[in-house]
């Protein structure tokens, strides 16, 4: 094979730079100028009701000095321990079961747990656990005694959190370890990845909103009030911008320190994800070979074991992973069906409510499904600009680090700059407000990206389309839909900017029939419908069985394993 001529190494570079301009764009637009946005109003004071004026650092002095800060902080960071662990230790050793147990065994073990993906919705699972501690379900009446009391708010915040989460949190996991099992240097790749989904679990939790606000809004005297909702009594609750906004700065610090060191993590490493080859079948001998060679009697045929050698009992080593594998899957799935099982039996006995009915469910997915299309399409077209055509060759992974501070960035820390530039637009209160305000998805693109790279280092020279493009359009998809299913279970950002009922999302119905006075009978399965859940749960056994299964993640170039291994 010829490398590339000079013209056309030429061509795709410029080509590459060209498909990352709207990511570039997007980036620029919605999230910089927001985040410039978000430090300039903490150096405010003031709000919607009463003009700002300049103050300084007073802000983050006054938030700094303040005893319920660090305890928001404090308390959030313990929120994520128990999902932690679960993530990066039983999710790893489930992944490696399951591998091991052989290709129908892991295949099953995907369809089981990607139940948990499709049906998991935060303000419908505090809404579950809300219903049966009020109407004294067995074993929630202690818990819903201590989400009383200060003292015991805290660990009971942070059990049902855990709980609710598990089976959520180990479907994630195991989708991430299973395929950097068969990357050629499993344990390089697994740490890689369990580096990668560690710092994952830490920001999705610094920005835990929707269970907190539904079972304690933040009580009692302040003991469960978390980085997310002090931001939210500050900014939308007293009004008071600049607080508010110096919460979320500083929460972006954070976060944008986590998303830096993952970007150069998987950069530094090099690592890249790919397809392996489906397993072909079975060659029948060529028509003219010549028939082999009768054994002669007392001489050694070549290649086979001696009779006092005795090849290993694979069978038996095969049979016994197997059931290991099926064991470990049986029991991961018990005990997430034993954890969610407040929220199983808040759909069976859910009535018919406002937040079930045919035009909250349209004000809820067609917004996000829309922002998803965008997000990730942008992305997309930057992917395969920067993993496919490398624009600056084998370096080009690192122009992540543009992108890199707001890969864990969610609707959260930006939510006081958008709220305001969405209002100043008019906009509030109509259905457009609904769509998230964020024209990529820097999640997606480091995935994209990543797929891209790994995709283009095995295709034939010149066959970008056939060798890229194709093969990476089903994980676009993929990621559409899980994009789509986090916009539509978000609650802060519809929160924000609708207050007619007729422009309510699911969510935010829930919630106003959770914190109201009626709360005796919230419809749990409204966020989880029959019809979007047998749609997605079927979408996404699909991507599982017949793209998801084939992935393998690998470092420093290593080779891969064949997708029947």
């Amino acid at each position: 094979m010829t490398s590339p001529t000079p013209p056309q190494t030429y061509v795709s570079s410029a080509l590459g730079w060209l498909l990352a301009v709207p990511a570039l764009l997007g980036t620029l637009i919605t999230l910089v100028l927001p985040t410039a946005q978000t430090i300039w109003l903490s150096f405010q004071s003031g709000g919607v009701l009463r003009e700002s004026t300049y103050v300084g650092l007073a802000n983050y002095g006054e938030l700094l000095g303040e005893a319920a800060f660090w305890r928001a902080l404090g308390f959030t960071f313990s929120l994520t321990v128990i999902p932690l662990l679960v993530a990066v230790v039983v999710g790893p050793l489930l992944a490696l079961a399951l591998d091991r147990a052989g290709t129908w065994t892991r295949r099953a073990g995907r369809i089981v747990l990607s139940l948990a993906i499709v049906a998991f919705s935060p303000v419908a699972v505090a809404g579950a656990w809300l219903r049966g501690s009020i109407g004294q379900a067995s074993g929630l009446v202690t818990l819903a005694e201590g989400l009383r009391e200060p003292a015991t708010a805290p660990g009971t915040l942070r059990l049902i959190v855990a709980a609710a989460t598990f089976g959520l949190v180990c479907a994630l996991a195991v989708i991430a370890f299973l395929p950097a099992l068969r990357g050629g240097t499993a344990g390089p790749a697994t740490l890689v990845v369990g580096v990668l989904v560690g710092l994952a679990v830490v920001a999705v939790g610094l920005q835990t909103f929707s269970i907190g606000l539904v079972l304690t809004r933040g009580g009692p005297q302040r003991a469960t009030e978390t980085l997310a909702g002090l931001q939210f009594d500050y900014a939308f609750r007293l009004a008071e911008f600049g607080p508010g906004a110096s919460v979320a700065a500083l929460t972006g610090v954070i976060l944008g320190v986590l998303g830096i060191v993952a970007t150069v993590v998987a950069a530094a490493t090099r690592l890249s994800i790919t397809l392996t080859p489906r397993t072909p079948a079975p060659h029948a001998p060529a028509p003219h070979a010549p028939a082999p060679h009768a054994p002669v009697p007392g001489v050694q045929a070549p290649g086979t074991p001696f009779p006092d050698a005795p090849a290993p009992d694979t069978r038996a080593t095969a049979v016994g992973m197997t059931v290991v594998g099926v064991a470990a899957l049986v029991l991961v799935t018990a005990v997430g069906i034993v954890l969610t099982w407040p929220w199983m039996d808040g759909v069976l006995a859910s009535p018919a409510t406002p937040a079930g009915t045919v035009t909250t469910q349209v004000n809820t997915w067609a917004p996000a499904i829309a922002g998803a299309i965008v997000s990730v399409g942008v992305a997309y077209l930057a992917a395969l600009g920067i993993g496919g055509l490398r624009p600056l060759g084998r370096a080009s992974e690192w122009l992540l680090l543009l992108f890199a501070p707001w890969l864990f960035v969610g609707p959260g820390p930006l939510s006081v700059a958008n709220w305001q530039n969405v209002h100043n637009l008019g906009l509030i209160d109509t259905f457009p407000a609904l769509i998230q305000p964020l024209l990529v998805s820097v999640p997606a693109l480091l995935v994209l990206t990543l797929l891209c790279k790994g995709l283009a280092e095995r295709a034939r020279p010149g066959d970008f389309f056939g060798g890229v493009l194709l093969p990476s359009l089903p994980m676009a998809g993929v990621l559409v839909g899980a994009v789509a299913l986090l916009n539509a279970h978000d609650l802060l950002w519809p929160m924000l900017v609708v207050q007619k009922q007729d422009l309510f999302t699911t969510p935010l119905a829930q919630a106003n029939q959770l914190t109201g006075f009626a709360v005796t009978s919230p419809d749990v399965a409204a966020a989880t419908p029959l019809v979007v859940v047998a749609v997605a749960l079927a979408a996404l056994v699909a991507a599982q069985l017949l793209y998801l299964d084939r992935l393998a993640i690998r470092t420093n170039g290593s080779q891969v394993r064949t997708s029947g291994a």
